[in-house]
C-alpha cells in the first residue's frame, strides 16, 4: 500500500517500484502474483535488486554459508545477503542524493522507522514512510479489487516461511504447515551450532508442538497475539497435566 500512496502522491513517473526476489522455496507463489498485480494496478515495472543466486539459496542456506543466523547486534545475515546488501549495490548505481526511499512501516513500527530514517539520512537519502506519516487513501488493496496474499490466512506478515527473526509461534506453524522447511532448520542448528530462537533448540520444541497440535489440537497462526496464543495453549491442557510451557514473558 505504500507504493499505491506514493504513486498517488506523486505520480508514477517519478517512482521506482524496487522489490528483491526471495527463493519461491520460501516466498509463497501468492506473494509475487500479489506483487504483480499492485505493480500491473500502479502501471510500472518491478525493478528487482536479487543477491546472485536467490532462486536456489534460501534463508537458511545463507546462514549455513555464514555460519551463522546473525551476528551479534545485528540484522539476521539472510536479511543483509539476500536484500540490505542488494538495495544498496542498487542505490549506489541509480540512486541519485536526496531521493526519497519508501518504506511500508506503519505507525506501531517506530524503532524500524528510525534506524532507518538514521541509516538513510547518513547516505543522503531520505526515509518517508506513507503508511505511518500520510492520510490515507486506501486501507486495504481489496479496495482496488487486489486480494491480499494468502499467507495473511496464517501468518501477520509476507516474510518467509520460516523467518529466521522469528519466535516459537511462528515456528509452531512452520512445524505443522512446513514439515520439510523444519527438518532443514533442525539441521542447519545442528551444522551451525547457534539456535533459531533464543535459549531452545527446534529438536527440543517438538514433542511439545506434537502435543499442540495432536493433542490439543492448536491451530497454527501467527496472527494471534502471542500472550493470548499461549494463553490459549494453556487453557487447553487438562487440569490433571502440567503446563510445561514457557512464560508469557519468555516467547515471542
Amino acid at each position: 500500500m505504500a507504493a499505491i500512496e506514493t504513486v498517488r502522491r506523486y505520480g508514477k513517473e517519478r517512482v521506482v517500484l524496487l522489490n528483491h526476489d526471495i527463493s519461491p522455496h520460501v516466498e509463497h507463489e501468492d506473494i509475487k502474483r500479489f506483487k504483480r498485480e499492485v505493480a500491473d494496478y500502479l502501471g510500472l515495472p518491478i525493478t528487482y535488486a536479487n543477491m546472485e543466486g536467490w532462486e536456489t539459496t534460501p534463508p537458511i542456506s545463507v546462514a549455513i554459508k555464514c555460519k551463522g543466523f546473525k551476528a551479534y547486534n545485528s540484522p539476521a545475515f539472510c536479511t543483509s545477503r539476500l536484500k540490505t546488501e542488494p538495495f544498496y549495490k542498487w542505490l549506489e548505481a541509480n540512486g541519485t542524493r536526496g531521493d526519497l526511499v519508501v518504506y511500508g512501516f506503519d505507525a506501531e513500527e517506530t524503532q524500524r522507522m528510525y534506524r532507518r530514517s538514521t541509516i538513510m539520512t547518513a547516505m543522503g537519502y531520505k526515509a518517508v514512510f506513507p503508511l505511518a506519516e500520510w492520510d490515507r487513501t486506501i486501507h486495504r488493496t481489496e479496495e482496488i479489487g487486489i486480494a491480499r496474499p494468502s499467507t495473511y490466512q496464517t501468518y501477520k506478515h509476507a516474510n518467509c516461511i520460516g523467518c529466521l527473526k522469528a519466535g516459537r509461534q511462528h515456528w509452531y506453524c512452520v512445524f505443522c504447515l512446513r514439515p520439510d522447511i523444519w527438518q532443514e532448520a533442525k539441521e542447519a542448528e545442528d551444522t551451525i551450532g547457534y539456535t533459531i530462537i533464543k535459549g531452545v533448540r527446534l529438536v527440543d520444541l517438538e514433542p511439545k508442538f506434537l502435543e499442540m497440535r495432536y493433542k490439543l489440537h492448536i491451530i497454527p497462526t501467527d496472527k494471534t497475539n502471542s500472550a493470548r496464543f499461549w494463553a490459549d495453549v494453556r487453557k487447553a491442557i487438562p487440569d490433571d497435566e502440567p503446563e510445561n510451557l514457557p512464560c508469557d514473558c519468555a516467547v515471542d
